[in-house]
């Protein structure tokens, strides 16, 4: 049997504005931004939530090694939540964010979820899904 991976630790983001996308993630979503430095001394920024990161790499300035094309809003992420999508509607509303699509439903990684969509600051697509109980009987 060959080797195979079983967790996501992290994933990177290339970002314009690391303020609006620390913002966005942290008041709109809930993550909690950190700073850590690497072993080649640069000081970086991740948004930490549950047992994953996302690293933010700047446009102006990614770091190595990285994407073969870094660019800013080519991401589509779905991050599931306990929290009920008519509460989400209201806090993206309170926030002045659009919700692009929703709430419908998709297939996520383990079977029925149901979504909301919108975009962060560099129009990314941003997925809010909640797990679907599977019927019984």
């Amino acid at each position: 049997m060959p080797p195979r991976v079983t967790t996501l630790d992290h994933l990177v983001l290339t970002v314009a504005d690391l303020a609006a996308t620390v913002h966005f993630y942290t008041d709109v979503l809930g993550m909690r931004a950190e700073t850590f430095s690497p072993a080649d001394g640069s000081t970086r920024t991740a948004l930490q939530f549950g047992a994953q990161k996302i690293n933010l790499h700047p446009a102006s300035a990614p770091f190595d090694p990285k994407a073969l094309c870094p660019t800013p809003g080519s991401a589509d992420l779905c991050f599931l939540t306990d929290t009920d999508l008519g509460d989400w509607q209201r806090h993206l509303h309170a926030m002045g964010v659009a919700i692009e699509e929703g709430p419908v439903q998709r297939t996520g990684a383990t079977g029925p979820i149901l979504s909301i969509y919108i975009r962060d600051p560099d129009e990314n697509l941003i997925e809010i899904s909640t797990v679907k109980a599977s019927p019984t009987g």
